[in-house]
C-alpha cells in the first residue's frame, strides 16, 4: 500500500521561460525608454505635438536594472529567488512612477493604457507566483536529508 504523502513542489521548466521572456520583455522597454524616450513618450501621447519636459534616461535604467536580475533569475530561481521578488517590486515601483510622472503629462489613453496594464501589471502576479513556488521548493529541499 503506499503513504498518503504530500506531493514534494515543482519548480517546472515553463517557469524558468517565464523569468527568462519577462526578463527580455522588461529589458527591451528598459532600453526603449532610455535611449529613445522622447519620440516613445511622443508615441504614447498619440498627439506628435506634446512636449514632456522630463529625461527617462533613469526609468529606462531602472527598467534595464529589473530586467537584467529577472533574466539572471532564470538560470538558478531557487538560489537567486530574491531577484524575483526585487524584480516583481520593480514592475511594481515602474508602474507607480509611470503613473505619477508620465500619466500626469500625457493623460490616459490606449497606448498609456497598454504600456501600464501589459508592461507594468501584467507581469507582478506571475513574478509573485513564480516566487512563492521557488520559496515552496527551497523549503522542501532544506528537510531533504543531506
Amino acid at each position: 500500500m503506499m503513504s498518503e504523502s504530500k506531493p514534494f513542489p515543482i519548480f517546472s521548466m515553463p517557469m524558468r521561460g517565464l523569468l527568462l521572456l519577462a526578463g527580455m520583455y522588461t529589458v527591451a522597454w528598459g532600453a526603449f525608454f532610455k535611449w529613445f524616450g522622447a519620440d516613445l513618450i511622443k508615441w504614447l501621447s498619440m498627439n506628435q505635438g506634446v512636449t514632456v519636459p522630463l529625461d527617462f534616461n533613469w526609468f529606462g535604467t531602472f527598467g534595464l536594472v529589473i530586467g537584467i536580475g529577472i533574466f539572471l533569475s532564470a538560470f538558478y530561481p531557487i538560489s537567486w529567488m530574491y531577484l524575483i521578488l526585487i524584480g516583481a517590486l520593480g514592475k511594481l515601483v515602474s508602474a507607480g512612477w509611470f503613473y505619477l510622472v508620465v500619466i500626469e503629462n500625457l493623460g490616459w489613453n490606449k497606448r498609456t493604457l497598454f504600456h501600464m496594464i501589459i508592461n507594468e501589471l501584467f507581469w507582478i502576479l506571475p513574478l509573485i507566483w513564480i516566487f512563492f513556488r521557488s520559496l515552496a521548493v527551497k523549503k522542501y529541499l532544506k528537510t531533504l536529508p543531506d
